[in-house]
């Protein structure tokens, strides 16, 4: 069964929403409904926007004579931690189909529209950063509720969208203007007070409720993900495939726009953008790539990850082998020409490496640069795409201090964008938060979990348990992985043997995945285990599962992480990984939390835990009950 398409934190009437905010009991009640939901609490900035916006909307709602309309306040995306700021649900007027009205709600009093681009916008209050415009925010949130939510599959029509910036007079704001308005952007400001209240009662009837019309939103299904393989090979070679939201579009058209000043005036630049699992970064450079390929700019993305480059070739160039050659590897630019690119999109740059060099490079091949050097020189726009908690391995420098340092060597602008969304864990930032403070990469320590509508965790007493609960979900038509900790032998497979059962607990045992590129009997080759059918068989460790997501993973924490004493303890020696081998305990330690970090966040729906330890099972149990 497909999961709902996410509850907003506070739902009524307009009228009794209004009755709530000024008896001043509404605010204190999103309050403590956005900690349960988030793990914190909001920012004062978000409280005070619900005390000055609210008011106003649902005033407005009621001197149009629709104070029977329903309301969902801080409704959340499908898939997605990203909320709306209200969504009006009722009657048509004349249709009497239900009735959507997507509004965003802005606070500004002046804004200007970015002199290079109509769809940014500067506000003072945000110094030098550029922010969506809240006509394009607000449509792009419309246009993802139409393709992830199944009550408004061919009944686009149903659903609107409209940015109230109600502190702002036309004068204010008339460079906003500049872009066009749609169906699903329009734009009202304070002194048009009299055409918003005739566009609300264009869009619900008075007098009709809109009770049912919120319940079959809320209840609605919603369509599976859009993985991010199944559409790589559309968004590049056809059209885009992806609605970017918010500060994932903010951060393209940074990348586009920096793009085109770089070919107007010879000017380089460097963007970075920064943002948890799941929270777009990907979706981004695909997004990138694709737009730069078909208008014909010289542009490539690389990553350091075998697995993931050779899945995007097998995936994006299936029909066209010359689209392979857009996927590279961080280590191939070191005797490449200055600038002779426009765009190099660096995907999972943090595991960007001291240097391009290894065994297997000729003596006369060898570069003397350090490698994030190489990466700038080599465009004339190098986009950085990372997460600093997904450095696993010694040797990987991919920081934004380390950026940084390298582009004011050479005297280049540096833009940083920060994506806060999250889609990966079923767009649960509570699992995320979770996950950061269970393995001591955020503040607090380990917390319960209290549980998410849209995210299911659960811990098993063995590994046949796991994998008996991901095969069900795999029966139903999900997709599922295994991954572990990497605390066994991993030995090569024999000609016409199956894969070794390397991965040993007790009675049950299971291979690693296929070492080799190559498939082996039913187990499809190493890069394309996380993507491809056959991978659910064998045990995936962090190289191979980095980087992709899958609708269900089972995580087996081995004894390279036990917990003791209150803490999480790591034993270097229980490590079966060969990069570690004669590394510090202080340096493992950092190392195999951010990789139980990166399997513990693959899942889109769910998470299954199993601990080889008992210890470390019983504190997991005390955290985590069934749902």
């Amino acid at each position: 069964m497909l999961a709902g398409c996410g509850v907003p934190l506070l739902r009524s009437s307009a009228e009794s929403m209004l009755a709530e905010l000024l008896a001043h009991t509404a605010v204190p009640r999103l309050t403590r409904q956005f900690r349960i939901d988030q793990g914190y609490l909001p920012p004062a900035s978000e409280v005070r926007s619900w005390q000055s916006s609210l008011p106003v909307l649902m005033a407005d709602l009621r001197d149009a004579g629709l104070e029977d309309v329903e309301v969902l306040v801080e409704h959340r995306l499908p898939l997605s931690s990203k909320r709306t700021d209200v969504i009006v649900c009722g009657e048509h007027p004349k249709t009497r189909d239900p009735s959507y009205l997507v509004v965003e709600l802005k606070q500004w009093s002046t804004a200007q529209a970015d002199p290079d681009d109509v769809e940014l916008v500067r506000v003072a209050a945000y110094g030098d950063r550029c922010v969506l415009h809240p006509g394009r925010q607000v449509q792009n949130y419309v246009d993802y509720m139409a393709d992830f939510v199944r009550v408004l599959d061919g009944h686009r029509d149903r659903i609107r969208g409209a940015a109230y910036l109600h502190n702002a007079t036309q004068a204010g704001v008339a460079s906003l203007r500049q872009r066009a308005e749609t169906d699903t952007s329009r734009l009202f400001t304070g002194d048009e007070r009299g055409r918003w209240l005739d566009y609300l009662q264009s869009r619900f009837a008075a007098g009709s409720g809109g009770a049912p019309a919120a319940d079959a939103l809320v209840s609605s299904a919603t369509a599976p993900s859009k993985q991010l393989m199944k559409l790589a090979a559309a968004e590049i070679q056809q059209q885009e495939q992806f609605v970017l939201l918010d500060e994932q579009e903010v951060a393209y058209r940074m990348v586009l726009n920096a793009v085109a000043k770089a070919i107007r005036g010879d000017h380089k630049s460097v963007v970075i953008v920064t943002g948890g699992p799941g929270s777009g970064k990907s979706v981004i450079a695909l997004s990138l790539l694709g737009e730069l390929y078909r208008t014909g700019r010289t542009a490539e993305h690389a990553t350091g990850s075998k697995a993931f480059t050779e899945t995007l070739r097998k995936v994006a160039g299936a029909r066209q082998p010359r689209v392979k050659q857009l996927f590279g590897y961080f280590n191939q630019f070191a005797h490449d020409d200055p600038n002779s690119l426009d765009v190099l999109i660096l995907d999972e740059a943090h595991r960007i490496r001291e240097n391009s060099n290894n065994r297997f490079t000729p003596r006369t091949k060898r570069s003397t640069q350090p490698q994030i050097h190489e990466l700038l020189d080599v465009a004339r726009v190098p986009v950085f795409l990372l997460d600093e908690h997904q450095v696993v391995r010694p040797g990987e420098i991919g920081t934004v201090a380390e950026i940084k340092q390298a582009a004011a060597r050479r005297s280049l602008d540096v833009q940083l964008v920060e994506l806060d969304a999250q889609f990966r864990s079923g767009g649960s930032r509570a699992y995320e938060t979770w996950v950061l403070r269970l393995l001591g990469l955020a503040d607090g320590g380990p917390v319960d979990w209290t549980g998410d509508d849209n995210y299911t965790l659960r811990v098993v007493d063995s590994p046949q348990e796991l994998e008996d609960f991901l095969a069900s979900r795999l029966a139903r038509g999900y997709g599922a992985r295994m991954t572990a900790g990497f605390c066994w032998p991993w030995h090569d497979a024999e000609r016409g043997q199956p894969l070794p059962d390397d991965v040993m607990i007790g009675q049950w045992a299971r291979p690693w995945n296929n070492k080799n590129e190559r498939a082996h009997g039913d187990a499809p080759g190493r890069s394309l285990w996380a993507t491809q059918d056959g991978g659910f068989g064998q045990v995936g460790c962090v190289y191979t599962a980095q980087g992709f997501e899958y609708d269900w993973s089972g995580v087996i924490l081995g004894p390279d992480l036990v917990w003791r004493d209150g803490q999480f303890q790591a034993d270097v020696s229980a490590s079966r990984d060969g990069a570690f081998k004669g590394r510090g305990a202080a340096s493992f330690d950092t190392f195999v939390r951010n990789v139980y970090k990166v399997l513990l966040t693959r899942g889109m729906m769910g998470t299954v835990l199993y601990s080889t330890d008992e210890q470390t099972r019983r504190m997991l149990k005390g955290l985590i009950r069934d749902d």
